[in-house]
């Protein structure tokens, strides 16, 4: 399972949450950072097969749109976080109490951001297609953690691969609203606590299991 890990830490690595302060850089950045989720939005958008061109560009106007308004939340409250510090110095007890009332108020808004990119998405794609959208945005670490789970225990049974997708699709809804490739990694990274959990549960033994997993692949490899 290490390298499976390793792997979806490479992935992880993308550009989400690059200039985390969009609202306060410079002009200069400020392009930069467009221009880096613009290129970000027209990857996941080519692979769509969208056959009208002006549809794609549509869409991938969407996506960049997404990725600039949730710089803006995030933005927006290390800016009040960052008052709200220095209102309230050498007060731990107070500081944490409006860090935490403003991070309610964040979830709110990326709830409801959330909601409205959905329906923008659904008015011009398939479901399938915003399938395709949200592992985009989220390196594919969904099917690529699914496939190795299956790959890692032979066994599964189909309530147990329905629980172990289910799970990570909540994951990914989570982690499609993250600040940056490390939370959204933190995400999946807490799914797959619970998914672990749940297979202990059932009778596994993931370090067995990996262990054979590896030998499988070993052999797949020589041969």
């Amino acid at each position: 399972m290490k390298r499976v890990y390793l792997l979806l830490a490479i992935l992880l690595s993308g550009v989400a949450g690059v200039f985390a302060q969009n609202n306060a850089i410079p002009a200069n950045e400020k392009e930069a950072y467009l221009k880096v989720i613009s290129q970000r939005a027209d990857k996941i958008a080519a692979v769509l097969d969208i056959k009208d061109q002006a549809k794609q560009q549509k869409v991938s106007n969407i996506i960049r749109d997404q990725y600039n308004n949730l710089n803006d939340i995030y933005a927006e409250r290390d800016q009040k976080v960052k008052a709200l510090k220095s209102a309230n110095e050498g007060d731990k007890v107070a500081i944490e109490a409006a860090v935490k009332a403003e991070g309610v108020k964040v979830d709110a808004k990326l709830a409801k951001l959330h909601k409205k990119y959905l329906a923008k998405l659904s008015s011009e794609l398939s479901e399938a297609q915003i399938d395709q959208v949200k592992n985009g945005m989220t390196y594919n670490v969904l099917p690529i953690t699914y496939k190795a789970y299956q790959e890692q225990i032979l066994t599964l049974t189909e309530e147990q691969k329905k629980q172990i997708f289910a799970w990570l699709t909540e994951a990914r809804e989570h982690a499609m609203d993250a600040e940056s490739a490390e939370k959204k990694h933190a995400w999946f990274g807490k799914y797959k606590g619970r998914i672990n959990n749940y297979l202990s549960a059932a009778g596994y033994d993931l370090k067995k299991e990996g262990q054979e997993w590896e030998k499988r692949r070993k052999a797949a490899y020589l041969n």
